[in-house]
């Protein structure tokens, strides 16, 4: 019989077919959240048009669907580590991908916003789970790079939702946009059965013969038989309770990971919201204002895959701060007269900064806390963030409502990032302390 410690099996493995599985997978999950969430900016302008909206009015319905993701991603997040990723997943899928079906239903307002709430529980809740997942499987040399590519199925998703809104609104209407989130639910059957449970919490729950099994896949060279003992001393004996995430010298890295949070998800939901209505005011057709949208989830998408590659070379929380500078630069230009080139350039460098960090958040929470607290620690990391996502579309309803200048608008929207950037540098120097510490804590303790 062998002692066999999983980390540095997972941690050294080849990239193979396995990852290259669980990597898919997770990606085209988040292309339908993605999807989902970016279908409210889409539909906007013409909701607006035909139930007679105000600002406000607008910015508190898109808020519907990011309070049900603080609450879905507080509650899945938590749950999973308890019940399983595989099955949280599974659950928030079926759930956001329903309600947003049901959407397509609604004739009123109120109960647009009763399926927004639903659809966001699911949202919220699938995001944490997909990322601890595929953390815990990527090897360490590629795992920043490896979740920020899964991740850019997010804004492959938005992408969609905006190029399909293009065709189908003026042919269809919106309900048709919330109708073709029917598509997705027959692939449910698919990811139950490829979706690999989580090895930690195979262990956890004595499930010892599964757990060999996807080790296996992980590295065939292994041979793992019935005898081979697991060994995974970080997941033993822990609870998965939020007061994890302050011992053991967490507690400023937690707070900065909830403020940064914060403010990424309320320049993101801001922009995503209102980035289609705000050009539009500006005089640029529905067609044109919809592929702004186009441009900002592109951006988000190379700016998750070049994010995830610096941060396998350097340091991941500080090529984040450096995203957030950038943001913040390109976000404040948005609202000056420039010709469209340079527009959707700065408009891609905004969604690669404020997207792309969005997601090297994630990865950055996932490495920060240990696995057994990892599902807790990115959902209540997320969980937080939410209320900055409540409050993106509910301060662009605002700022519209008053009747600013687009260019104090843009202004307004980029503040956040300040804020961001500066809890990053914390939670930078406050890495660099911790690490110095411990080598002087371990030689007193042997002393």
């Amino acid at each position: 019989m062998r002692k066999v410690d999983v980390h540095p099996i997972i941690d050294n493995a080849r990239f193979s077919g396995f990852h290259w599985l669980v990597m898919c997978l997770c990606a085209l999950l988040l292309i339908f959240d993605g999807y989902d969430l970016f279908i409210y900016g889409v539909v906007l302008p013409v909701i607006m048009q035909e139930w007679e909206l105000t600002p406000l009015q607008a910015g508190a319905l898109g808020s519907y669907a990011l309070f049900g993701m603080m609450f879905g991603a507080l509650i899945f997040g938590t749950l999973a580590d308890r019940i399983g990723r595989k099955k949280g997943i599974a659950i928030c899928f079926l759930l956001f991908s329903a309600a947003t079906v049901l959407n397509g239903f609604a004739s009123t307002p109120t109960e647009f916003g009763i399926f927004r709430f639903l659809a966001g529980l699911g949202c919220g809740g699938l995001m944490p789970n997909v990322v601890a997942l595929m953390n815990e499987y990527a090897p360490k040399k590629l795992r920043s790079t490896l979740v920020a590519i899964m991740f850019s199925g997010y804004s492959l998703g938005g992408m969609f939702s905006a190029g399909l809104g293009i065709y189908m609104l003026p042919r269809f209407g919106w309900e048709a946009m919330f109708f073709a989130a029917a598509v997705p639910l027959l692939l449910l059957p698919v990811i139950l059965w490829k979706l690999p449970e989580s090895v930690g919490f195979l262990v956890r729950q004595g499930r010892t013969e599964q757990a060999r099994t996807l080790l296996n896949r992980i590295d065939p060279s292994l041979a793992l038989v019935a005898g081979d003992e697991l060994v995974m001393t970080e997941v033993k004996g822990k609870s998965a309770s939020v007061l994890e995430l302050f011992r053991d010298g967490r507690g400023v890295r937690t707070l900065s990971i909830w403020i940064a949070f914060f403010c990424c998800l309320l320049m993101v939901y801001a922009l995503g919201s209102w980035l289609p209505k705000l050009m539009a005011n500006a005089g640029y057709s529905l067609g044109s204002s919809l592929s702004f949208l186009v441009a900002l989830n592109l951006g988000g998408m190379f700016g998750a895959i070049l994010g995830g590659w610096l941060g396998d070379r350097f340091n991941l929380a500080k090529v984040v701060v450096a995203f957030f500078a950038v943001s913040v630069a390109s976000i404040s230009l948005l609202g000056f007269k420039t010709p469209m080139p340079v527009l959707y350039t700065l408009i891609t460098i905004a969604g690669a900064t404020v997207i792309g960090t969005q997601i090297l958040l994630y990865a950055s929470a996932a490495q920060f806390y240990g696995l057994s607290i990892r599902s807790t620690g990115l959902g209540w990391a997320s969980g937080i963030g939410r209320n900055g996502a409540i409050v993106g579309p509910l301060l662009g309803g605002a700022l519209l409502g008053i009747n600013l200048p687009l260019q104090l608008n843009f202004i307004a929207f980029a503040i956040p990032g300040v804020i961001a950037a500066l809890a990053m540098t914390v939670f930078v120097v406050s890495s660099q302390r911790s690490g110095a510490s411990a080598p002087a804590m371990l030689a007193a303790a042997k002393a």
